[in-house]
């Protein structure tokens, strides 16, 4: 790690103590960073209704490779498409990551295969693992026995949920075949049943719980 980026995860790392609030992450590549616009107000408002978060009620927007993403302590990433981080925009991340930063990155579909290429420049001697479903992240305020909600069908294949850890902490979460983020969606968006809507939120929560707490 070169000297901006020691700099950065000493210096700016703090910003996390008592700041309860996100944003969405702006990548290259040509994938749609931008998709699922309705998504995360609807969570932000959940999660402050429901599990005493204080969040700002308009999620901001980041750039892997600036400073900013370290005065966040939760930053969310979406799209279908393809993904590709610079050698800076990686250093960058892992920075965040190890300095306390969580990244969950919900597959819209069709974002695995590039997600998956791009994250081994963040983490090139790290491997991802299942998360299990004992793990904290599918009980801390809601229960999730059986694991991620699947909220709409592509492939037939069940939700799945594979993470980084950095002593014994995940700080990395990514998501797929479940599309949480369409769950957040306003109503009308997919016009989804409700109580498909509030598992959807009810998971949210819960990843934002263990994020802010752990």
């Amino acid at each position: 790690m070169n000297k901006r980026y020691v700099y950065i995860f000493l210096i700016l790392g703090i910003h996390f103590c008592g700041s309860q609030n996100l944003a969405v992450l702006k990548y290259d590549g040509g994938g749609d960073w931008y998709s699922n616009p309705t998504a995360l107000k609807n969570l932000i408002q959940f999660c402050n209704s429901n599990i005493q978060t204080a969040m700002d009620a308009k999620p901001q927007t980041v750039e892997v490779g600036s400073a900013a993403i370290f005065e966040y302590p939760f930053i969310h990433m979406t799209g279908h498409g393809n993904v590709a981080f610079s050698e800076s925009d990686s250093e960058n991340l892992r920075a965040y990551l190890l300095s306390g930063g969580f990244l969950h990155i919900d597959d819209n579909y069709g974002m695995k295969p590039y997600i998956l290429e791009a994250l081994k420049t963040v983490f090139p001697d790290k491997k991802m693992s299942e998360i299990s479903l004992s793990h904290p992240i599918y009980n801390s305020a809601f229960s999730f026995p059986r694991g991620l909600p699947k909220i709409h069908e592509h492939d037939g294949l069940a939700p799945k949920a594979l993470g980084y850890f950095h002593e014994g902490k995940l700080v990395l979460l990514f998501t797929f075949e479940s599309d949480l983020g369409d769950g957040w969606e306003d109503a009308n968006v997919h016009n989804d049943p409700e109580a498909m809507r509030l598992k959807a939120l009810k998971m949210g929560a819960n990843i934002i719980k263990y994020a802010f707490e752990n």
